[in-house]
């Protein structure tokens, strides 16, 4: 396995590090890893649409319904009141 080195550290990363590995009962190194791992495969991952996230758990409630409409079209012309 290849081998990452982390230079300069800002003091409050590292200490906000430590404390979270302290809480997660690993080691500041594996909590490390942990962290780059789930951002990593986060950033690669599809972003929701509007409406997935709507549907979803994360987003509205139970009891709420949505009515989703297809747009107009566009193609036709308006004629538009001065």
């Amino acid at each position: 396995m290849a081998q990452l080195l982390v230079r300069n550290a800002d003091a409050f990363v590292v200490r906000n590090l430590r404390r979270r590995a302290g809480l997660h009962g690993v080691s500041a190194e594996e909590e490390h890893r942990r962290i780059r791992r789930e951002a990593l495969l986060r950033a690669g991952a599809p972003r929701p649409t509007l409406i997935g996230f709507l549907l979803s758990d994360a987003g509205v409630a139970a009891d709420i319904e949505l009515e989703i409409d297809r747009p107009r079209s566009t193609d036709a012309a308006r004629d538009i009141a001065w």
